[in-house]
Parts: structure tokens; C-alpha cells; sequence
């Protein structure tokens, strides 16, 4: 950064190295912060806030709280429900933290089945000869993975033998394998 900057982190606690940002603020090359996040936040009133930006000069801390406000939690009342609904429903695991994420088309005429394993190699290949076996068409298939997690839904024909939930279950690294509708 060119000296003199203001600089804002308003993001994430731990995308900031604070020790550094400290260090450049004494030294006046960074002239100013403001920052209402933090890479360690107290859990409670009682619990002490320490950080080496406090008491600098020319920098504001605030708490992080816009979560805590009537209006926010109202909308995270509302939004919470409507997603677990969304993947009850259709699978979708749209803006999921720690799932993989997959945004489904809408579904006509057609079943969807569902299966969840650890993201190792070959797992499609295996659920793919499941079907195959089956004689099975696939209309649609979506898959996504996370450093641990694979999630995989298939769009099959209407017409297929419902003991195949049975044989994608008995895959090797499956955690959870159903048929959706």
C-alpha cells in the first residue's frame, strides 16, 4: 500500500495480520483504521477484548453486531428455515458454509436421488455404472466437492427399480444415499 492509506476491514477477522497492521500504524505509514472484525472476539461480556490495535491513534474499533439487530435476526429466522426446506425438497445446497453448494435446476417428470460420500477418486464412475447396471437413464447429474465432502445428485427417468438406493448405499466411501422423490 502507498503510505498514508486508511485502511478498513469491515470482512473477516483473520484476513488481517493485526500484529502488522499495528506495526504500520505507529510507524504513520498506514494513517488510519477502522475495523468491527477481529480474529478473536470475546464470547461474552465478561470475557476481556485484547488486541494490539487498541488505544492506537487514529483507528476505531467497533463490535462486529450487525447479526444482533431486530431487523437481522428476523430475516436469519426466516432464511435459515427456507434453505433446510429447500434442500428437504429439491436438494439444493445453495450458500451452505460447510457443504458443498449446488444450485438446482426445477425438477418435472423425473426423480432425483441424492448421494453423499468422502471426496475420494472414482465415486462418480461407481455410482454411474450403479445406474448403468440398472439400465437407468440419467437426465441430469450435478455433482460438487469441498476438502472432504462430495455431493452428488442424479436426475434419473421416472421409470427405474427403487432397489437401486439400496446398491448406491453399498458404494465404498458412501456417507448417505437417498432417493429424494
Amino acid at each position: 500500500m502507498k503510505p498514508g492509506v486508511l485502511f478498513l476491514n469491515l470482512a473477516r477477522g483473520h484476513v488481517v495480520d493485526i500484529d502488522a497492521l499495528a506495526a504500520n500504524i505507529k510507524s504513520g505509514k498506514i494513517r488510519g483504521c477502522a475495523v468491527d472484525v477481529f480474529p478473536y472476539e470475546p464470547k461474552n461480556n465478561q470475557e476481556q477484548f485484547e488486541s494490539a490495535l487498541r488505544g492506537l491513534p487514529n483507528t476505531l474499533l467497533s463490535p462486529h453486531i450487525g447479526g444482533s439487530t431486530e431487523e437481522a435476526q428476523e430475516n436469519i429466522a426466516q432464511y435459515v428455515p427456507s434453505k433446510m426446506i429447500d434442500y428437504i425438497n429439491t436438494g439444493g445446497s445453495y450458500n451452505s458454509v460447510n457443504f458443498p453448494n449446488l444450485q438446482l435446476p426445477a425438477l418435472r417428470n423425473a426423480h432425483r436421488l441424492i448421494h453423499i460420500h468422502r471426496n475420494v477418486p472414482g465415486i462418480l464412475a461407481k455410482i454411474n455404472n450403479v445406474l448403468a447396471e440398472n439400465n437407468i437413464n440419467i437426465l441430469g447429474q450435478y455433482l460438487k466437492t469441498n476438502e472432504t465432502i462430495g455431493y452428488v445428485i442424479t436426475d434419473v427417468d421416472t421409470s427405474y427399480n427403487r432397489s437401486v438406493t439400496k446398491e448406491l448405499k453399498q458404494i465404498a466411501d458412501t456417507i448417505r444415499s437417498r432417493a429424494l422423490y
